[in-house]
Parts: structure tokens; sequence; C-alpha cells
């Protein structure tokens, strides 16, 4: 096992198989470990709260410009095959 995936482990994505589905998971995931080691860092001491409120809106709006660059969720109806049910 690499540091990487010790580190930053990701799950498997269940959801609908498209490329942009994929990718904003993969920001989603990496959203979710960050986060986690800001509040263990706060929580510890570490790092301010001021600071850690600071970089969780940053990485924030990271994530909110992914979602946006993708357009995931721009068409909900486009976003099943019309085959589905």
């Amino acid at each position: 096992m690499s540091k990487d995936d010790f580190l930053y482990p990701r799950g498997r994505y269940y959801g609908h198989v498209k490329p942009e589905n994929l990718v904003f998971n993969a920001n989603l995931q990496e959203f979710a470990q960050k986060i986690s080691y800001i509040c263990n860092l706060e929580t510890g001491g570490k790092i301010p709260p001021d600071e850690a409120y600071k970089q969780i809106k940053s990485l924030w709006k990271q994530l909110k410009n992914s979602k946006k660059e993708l357009k995931i969720g721009e068409n909900p109806s486009q976003n099943h095959d019309s085959g589905e049910s």
C-alpha cells in the first residue's frame, strides 16, 4: 500500500457511471478527507479555529467550482439514460 493510498483512501463509486460523476466523486472524497484533517488539527490545538474556518471555506469553494465546471446537476433529466427506471 502506498503512502497516498493510506493517507487518502478512496471508496468505490456506486452511482450513475459517467466521467463527470466519477471525477466529482473523487473530488468529494478528497474534500471529505481534507476536512477531517483540518477538524482534527483544530481539535488538537495545532491550528486556531479561524484558520480552520478559512481552510474549510477555501476547500468548499474549490468543490463548488468543480461541481460547476463538471456541470453536475445542471440538467437532472439528462443524468439518467431514458431506458433506466
